[in-house]
């Protein structure tokens, strides 16, 4: 039983286990990298094919000193034979200025793929997260999407403008750079090999330890713009419940964790930069010990041994680079793989494989057996059925958690049930376009959300192609065309950050000129009039009584006042609905809608 947890799972089948999704994960980041790179295969192949001829290049520079030295200037000395010193000169002359051109060619290759890379790969993350369902936003939090767009594609186009360059180049170089000490100088070329053990003791060392490093650093940094964030999106929550001081604690505690691991990371560069720099200079001196002995000997010559011993200094100076690439590796690795986890994600409320349309869109609306249930958690609806006819508008009713909001998510198909299916004209939801959704059934919420940009805009959002008559039309017939024309640059001012230009009840009022220009079959709204004042809730319900005529309606309101332009009523508890019938009727009645008209009628005296 020693290996045995609580759940029957060993140690050793939840390593597997975590193994196993550790592959996983790299296959799925290794097959996002190749889709990205696969649209530039030709423009990699032309890289490739620059960098090894620079590389080539510039690693002739020792082996051309050498030929001048042995063979050039005894011709000068004995035979006054200035040519082949010229030749030499001229070659080596040459292949500096082709290394140094094909170097910044490869340079500015690698920068315009970068970029080609990048710019596919932020498309597909704004993209990716816009067609993801609602319940992925609500679990997944706006840190986090932002952290995913800002830090980790940063990351990735670190390791692609600078990292890959250092990495191929490096390693080429000291490929070349090695069998040309082959070629000089076999025998130094063998102490290279020697020095090859204790320098792969060293970079094992410094893997293994800077992979988790730069991991933990990559926690770190998304929670700390997670918190950074989300304090300041709910900045007004936090003046409202003076809550600086306990924010400004929590993100310092984030700062110190990050400081924490990136101090232990520098430490990691500490030891391995020195290791590194020791190896070489050890490496050289005995490279120029061996082929002294040998050039006193007569064995060696003393311009190949200024060569090997040029080839065996040359031969370590791309490993700090390289041990860079691995540090901006790592952290592109990491991001990598959290970006290609979102872009796996599957939308919970799919497009239709076969999607159908309704011959014509009237607005009929039913629920078939509707169960439903946030997150595989207890049923919020355990199963209503429930028929709301083409052009009715109806209120629902009942205290908070009674499922009002969840119907209304199911009727505008940000959610699917469970079980059963919201029919739109007998035609399920789930086989309807998203776009042919959207464009019939609208659903305006008490969060009014404005957008960047100008009133008019905001009020177009739903429909691009309105007319300014027709934006203004919508917003005269709600009430909220005086006070548009009363600012600045009326209809063509700049809404701040999430309408911060204007009042909470001025924003609900375009977010129904909005709905309006839509011209839906369906509308809801969802506690819709909750940041309207009395006078302004009165103007809206006057121009809701036109505007939904001919249209089926859908409203949720604690105020029982919105019921009043209403069709009908549906009070509803712990997701089914208890009472059915007209305002009249129920006020009428004894039941739980009467007794809610009383206590309200008494609050207003």
């Amino acid at each position: 039983m020693s290996g045995q947890s609580v759940h029957g799972v060993s140690g050793e089948e939840r390593e597997d286990l975590s193994r196993a999704e550790s592959a996983a994960i790299r296959r799925r980041s290794i097959r996002l990298l190749g889709e990205l790179v696969r649209p530039v295969r030709g423009r990699v192949a032309l890289a490739i094919a620059v960098i090894v001829v620079s590389t080539a290049a510039q690693v002739a520079g020792p082996a051309l000193l050498a030929l001048g030295i042995d063979r050039g200037l005894p011709a000068v000395v004995e035979d006054a034979d200035w040519a082949p010193v010229a030749v030499i000169v001229a070659v080596y002359a040459v292949a500096a200025i082709v290394g140094a051109v094909l170097l910044s060619w490869f340079t500015v290759l690698m920068a315009t793929l970068s970029q080609a890379v990048m710019l596919d790969l932020r498309l597909r993350v704004f993209a990716q997260t816009q067609r993801l369902s609602l319940d992925f936003h609500e679990s997944y939090t706006s840190g986090r999407i932002i952290s995913r767009q800002t830090s980790d594609l940063d990351s990735i186009t670190e390791l692609l403008d600078s990292g890959l360059n250092q990495l191929v180049g490096g390693v080429l170089f000291m490929a070349f750079t090695a069998g040309a000490l082959i070629l000089t100088d076999a025998p130094s070329a063998l102490v290279i090999l020697v020095a090859l053990l204790p320098l792969a003791v060293l970079v094992r060392w410094f893997q293994l330890r800077s992979q988790a490093m730069f991991r933990l650093s990559r926690v770190a940094s998304a929670r700390l713009i997670v918190t950074f964030v989300e304090t300041m999106t709910g900045i007004r929550a936090v003046k409202a419940f003076r809550a600086q001081r306990r924010n400004r604690d929590e993100f310092g505690d984030r700062v110190e964790d990050y400081r924490h691991v990136n101090a232990r990371v520098i430490q990691l560069f500490g030891v391995f930069d020195p290791g590194l720099v020791l190896i070489g200079n050890v490496t050289v001196a005995a490279v120029l010990v061996a082929g002294g002995i040998r050039l006193v000997d007569g064995q060696l010559a003393i311009g190949a041994l200024l060569a090997a011993v040029l080839y065996a200094r040359r031969f370590f100076d791309p490993m700090e680079e390289m041990a860079m690439f691995y540090n901006s590796y790592q952290s592109a690795a990491a991001a990598l793989e959290k970006i290609s986890g979102v872009l796996e994600e599957r939308p919970s409320v799919p497009e239709p494989s076969e999607p159908l349309r309704p011959e014509t869109v009237r607005g009929e609306l039913v629920f078939d057996r509707v169960r439903f249930g946030y997150g595989g958690g207890p049923d919020i609806l355990p199963g209503i059925d429930l028929t709301i006819p083409a052009g009715q508008t109806v209120a629902l009713v009942g205290s908070t958690g009674a499922g009002k909001t969840t119907l209304a998510k199911l009727l505008a198909r940000f959610y699917d049930p469970v079980e059963g299916e919201v029919l739109l004209d007998g035609v399920p939801l789930s086989r309807l376009r998203g776009e042919e959704l959207r464009r019939d059934v609208v659903m305006v919420t008490q969060e009014a959300y404005l957008f960047s940009g100008t009133v008019a805009d905001n009020i177009a959002l739903g429909r691009p192609d309105a007319t300014r008559d027709e934006i203004v039309a919508a917003a005269t017939a709600v009430g909220a065309d005086p006070f548009i024309r009363a600012l600045p640059d009326g209809y063509d001012s700049e809404v701040n950050k999430r309408g911060g230009r204007v009042s909470a009840g001025q924003r609900q009022l375009i977010s129904f000129a909005r709905a309006f220009v839509a011209d839906p079959r369906v509308l809801i709204l969802d506690e819709a009039t909750a940041s309207l004042d009395i006078p302004g809730e009165r103007e809206v319900q006057r121009a809701l009584q036109t505007l939904l005529a001919d249209r089926t309606a859908v409203i949720i309101a604690h105020r029982l006042s919105t019921v009043a332009i209403a069709d009908r009523v549906l009070v509803m508890e712990r997701g089914r609905v208890v009472e059915d019938g007209t305002p009249a009727e129920l006020i009428g009645g004894d039941g739980r809608f009467a007794r809610l008209h009383a206590a309200w009628r008494e609050s207003l005296v």
